[in-house]
Formats: structure tokens, sequence, C-alpha cells
């Protein structure tokens, strides 16, 4: 008689009082250790900066390189697990923590992420409505890509480049040299010029037990390419939001994500020839990580991005995603900032509905994010117009015009 195998075990949560790791020392890292705290866990930051502002909150801080393997390893044998707060944490730091913990989300999500052609091609895979692009590695590809998808069209390093970075708009064939010569030569991604409405993100978080909570979808708003203003509700109608939160949901179902993500998207004009061939929305872009058009969620929702964040990296149940009023969320960036001198902050104190956020950055320059503002209101229009109008009362003389 064979004998019966056991059931194979459900990991087990990790309880308050545990240690999780973080990788990266940014606002994002902070605003997870807070959460963490609040909930009554520690923190151990990795981060090379000792002075990085999550390394301020936290418990531990480890002032390493992310290539220090040996720290990576000492680091990762004193928390329960590892999640991080940027998507280009090196494969082999990655492969070192998850020696000694889980990584989550885990690596095969940060492989996807961190190569935007495995990226759409991951998405596509799935049948997942992605912007339509070519993969180019030399400028002949370019130039026969060009070719296929036609100008303007979008020319973006496959790998690194955030806030803009690492993107060139090819609005004829004769800007095409000047394009790959000036991102370097290096491997690249073509995608066509799409006509949309305005770009939204829907935050998603998925537990180890597979539920999936959704926030969104958000309306997002962009100058110098750098996210300015977000909306919650998005004003788009119930059906383009419900595409939205159906396409995340699927996107963290077929990647197997157990923790936060955001899927970045566009809208797709009606009538065009995109919407009548894939639809209200098309993704852009994934991160795998908490996103900065979901710090409105610390207000405006039962449980923030954060929170979720703490919550599937530990194993628990994911808290309500509900929200509680619309909201508006503005960057307050650098530029903001007066020489020498802060903003007048008692310019917003004491206005219940706005909610200041600092990041404890020591030195102010432009395009740098220093915080942000969320205002909540009765509608999302006048969320909006306070959290706005609250920025330009912090430095009048500030040009909030989007892209």
């Amino acid at each position: 008689m064979t004998a019966a195998r056991d059931a194979p075990q459900a990991p087990q949560a990790i309880e308050p009082g545990a240690t999780l790791g973080m990788l990266g020392g940014g606002q994002l890292g902070r605003m997870f250790a807070d959460a963490a705290h609040t909930l009554g866990y520690r923190v151990h930051v990795f981060c090379p900066e000792p002075n990085c502002p999550a390394a301020q909150v936290a418990d531990e801080h480890t002032a390493a390189n992310y290539d220090d393997l040996a720290a990576v390893e000492a680091f990762a044998q004193t928390v329960a697990a590892v999640t991080y707060e940027f998507e280009n944490v090196p494969a082999a730091t990655a492969e070192a923590c998850a020696r000694h913990a889980p990584v989550r989300p885990g690596q095969h999500v940060l492989h996807a992420a961190q190569d935007r052609a495995r990226e759409k091609n991951t998405l596509a895979a799935h049948g997942i409505p992605v912007t339509p692009f070519v993969a180019v590695e030399d400028e002949d590809k370019l130039r026969h890509a060009v070719a296929q998808l036609g100008c303007p069209a979008v020319l973006k390093t496959a790998a690194g480049g955030y806030d803009g970075k690492g993107q060139r708009v090819l609005h004829s064939e004769a800007e095409l040299t000047y394009a790959w010569e000036d991102l370097g030569r290096v491997p690249c991604v073509l995608e066509a010029m799409i006509d949309f409405e305005q770009e939204v993100s829907v935050v998603a978080a998925r537990g180890l037990d597979g539920t999936v909570k959704t926030y969104g979808p958000i309306a997002n708003s962009h100058r110098n390419h750098i996210l300015d203003v977000s909306v919650v509700p998005s004003g788009a109608t119930p059906d383009t939001e419900r595409a939205a939160t159906d396409i995340a949901t699927r996107v963290m179902e077929e990647l197997d994500v157990v923790g936060v993500l955001c899927v970045e998207f566009f809208q797709v004009r009606p009538g065009t020839p995109a919407y009548d061939q894939y639809g209200s929305m098309l993704v852009n872009e994934l991160a795998p990580r908490p996103h900065n058009s979901g710090h409105l969620t610390i207000e405006a929702y039962a449980a923030s991005q954060f929170e979720q964040q703490v919550r599937a990296v530990c194993g628990m149940p994911l808290g309500s995603a509900k929200p509680r009023s619309p909201a508006a969320m503005v960057n307050l960036l650098g530029d903001l900032w007066p020489a020498d001198s802060e903003p007048d902050w008692s310019r917003v104190r004491g206005e219940e509905h706005l909610h200041l956020h600092l990041y404890g950055k020591a030195q102010a320059r432009p395009g740098r994010k220093m915080g942000h503002l969320t205002a909540l209101g009765r509608t999302p229009h006048e969320a909006l117009r306070d959290a706005v109008e609250a920025r330009v009362r912090l430095s009048p003389a500030l040009n909030v015009a989007p892209d």
C-alpha cells in the first residue's frame, strides 16, 4: 500500500514583530516603512546613500552598493521577506536575497519589467492589449520599424529610463539618426503614437491567496515628462473604467504578482483606428511597486497602496480598497523651493482637507520630487482645484501647465 503524500502546506503568514527588507531608500520605501510600522513590523532598508528618505524612518539601514553581494546576503538573512521600491534592482541582488527570504513581487516580475521589449512581449503573449511596438537593436532595424509604424512615433530605450528620460519623439524619418545617436545606440523600442484622451493608471495589489484589489483608474497629467497631477475618479465612463481594472487584474494574475504593481494606460480616443482595433485601454508600461499616482490612496482609500504592499509581502489578507472621497494629488518638485530656504508651509496649514507629505530630502533640485500634497473634495474637480491652488499659494511663480 502506497503511503499518502501530505498535501502541500500554504505559506505561513509573517506575523507583526518581524522585520521586512526594503531594497531602495527613496520616498516609496519611506512610505512603506510608515505603513509597516503602523501594522506592527520593523523595517530594514538596503540603500547605498547614508541618509536616504527611507533610512530616516527605518529601524535598520545597510548602506552598501547593490552589487556588494556579501552585504546583500547579510541583509537578507536579517529579514522575513524582501520587497523593493524600484524596478531596476540588479538580477544578482534579487537572486542573493531570494537565497534567504522570499522576494515579493518575484524575480520573474522584475525580469519582465526591466526591459520594455520583454515587458511588452510578455503582456502580448498573455493577450493583454499593448501599444503597437517594434524592438530595435540597430539603426537599420529602427528604419524598418519607422516604415512599419509610421511617424510620429516614440523611441524609448529598452532598459532604464523614467520620468521621460531615455525617450525621443520621432516626428519624421529625418529625425531617426539623431534620436538613435542621442539615446546612445542601445537597444530600444519604437512605439506607435496613440491618439488618447488621457493617461490613467490602475494600482493593484495581489495577495498570496490570489485576491486582487485595485485602485482607480487614476487620471494623470504630466509637466516636463514628470507626473504633475493625479485625480480620482478619472472621469471616464463606468465601462471604460471597468476595462482598465479588468486588464490590471489580468496582469496581476497572468504574471503571478504577489505585492503591488501599477499598470499605466492610454485611454484611447473613440473613433480612432486604435480604438477600433484594441478597445478603450492600451497598456503603456508596468511598475512592479507602488506608484507616484497612488500616493493619494493614503487619504482617499480605506487601505493605502503601501499598507497593501505590507500585507501582500507578509501573506496577510489584503485591506479594503474602498474609496473614502474624491481626491487629487500634486507633486511638489524642487522647483518650488526658494534658494536657501523652504516654501511657506503655513499657507497650506490648518485646512483639514489638505494633506502635506515631505520626503526628507536634504537638497532641492529642479525636477526632483521633494514631496506631495493631496486634497480631498466632494468632487474630483473640487479636489483638483484645491490641490493646484494650494501649490500655487506655496509658490505663486510656479508654472503648473501640463505637457
